[in-house]
């Protein structure tokens, strides 16, 4: 579950209800006041990994014999362990989040980047967050672990040009033009690793996303340096990523008496 637990503590930190980051409104269920996050374009049967915050909730709960820790504060740590238990690198997250109080289909709907970006509004998108070029490369270097659906690069490998030819042929019988929307296929080839094959990858237009090749051939020579550094030096990776997760886990958390610490991750108390 690691690539989807650090995917959904991204789409929680995205996405700006009330000017709010990193507040575990992805978790909440509709209400007759909100229409929640989970049904929303980005989020809907793509987003995984629920039922693992609530048996994390559960257990710490148990432990601290009382609903002590947030939620937020769980998907932040969650993440990091995703990237982290692995041999790979771990890093410190701030604690101290807490639960928002209500959750936004729109904003979900218009906050968090898409497969097809172009590299000016993948760039712009993370801008709008404070996050700037280099938190852009990193972070989508988060994509070295885990699996797409066919939803999500059908566009791409039936009509971009910047695609290896042998990967367009063989991702096309997987994803045909019409059915196996689920049908999902690696994001490089190492998915269950967090390395810099993605990186690699987009060196040689293997990148599965429109959004991900953009990184590289997309219009930026900065961008376009970071993939060439980022492939040869894992230890650079591994400290720009760590540094993009704490800010974009740091943006505008709800702390003090601000939201409220749920008992439950899927309802406000």
């Amino acid at each position: 579950m690691g690539a989807s637990l650090l995917r959904m503590h991204f789409h929680d930190c995205f996405v700006n209800v009330c000017v709010l980051g990193c507040d575990g409104s992805i978790l909440l269920d509709d209400t007759s006041n909100f229409t929640g996050e989970k049904t929303a374009g980005p989020n809907f049967n793509s987003v995984r990994g629920y039922d693992v915050v609530d048996k994390i909730k559960t257990e710490l709960d148990k432990i601290c014999r009382r609903s002590i820790v947030s939620c937020a504060d769980i998907l932040a740590v969650a993440a990091r362990d995703s990237v982290s238990i692995g041999p790979s690198f771990t890093y410190s997250v701030l604690l101290g989040r807490r639960d928002a109080t209500t959750a936004s289909l729109n904003a979900a709907n218009n906050n968090l980047p898409a497969p097809f970006f172009s590299f000016p509004q993948l760039l712009a998108s993370f801008q709008a967050h404070g996050l700037d070029l280099t938190a852009l490369v990193a972070l989508s270097g988060g994509h070295t672990i885990g699996l797409a659906r066919c939803t999500t690069f059908r566009n791409r490998i039936f009509n971009d040009t910047n695609i290896q030819t042998n990967l367009a042929a063989s991702l096309q019988r997987a994803c045909p033009p019409t059915g196996g929307d689920d049908n999902l296929q690696p994001m490089d080839r190492t998915p269950a690793g967090f390395d810099t094959q993605y990186f690699d990858a987009l060196l040689r237009n293997r990148g599965l996303l429109h959004s991900d090749q953009e990184l590289f051939g997309g219009g930026s020579a900065a961008s376009d340096a970071l993939v060439r550094l980022y492939s040869t030096s894992p230890q650079r990776f591994a400290a720009d990523f760590a540094a993009a997760m704490v800010k974009m886990g740091n943006m505008q958390p709800l702390t003090g008496t601000n939201g409220e610490i749920e008992s439950d991750c899927r309802k406000i108390n």
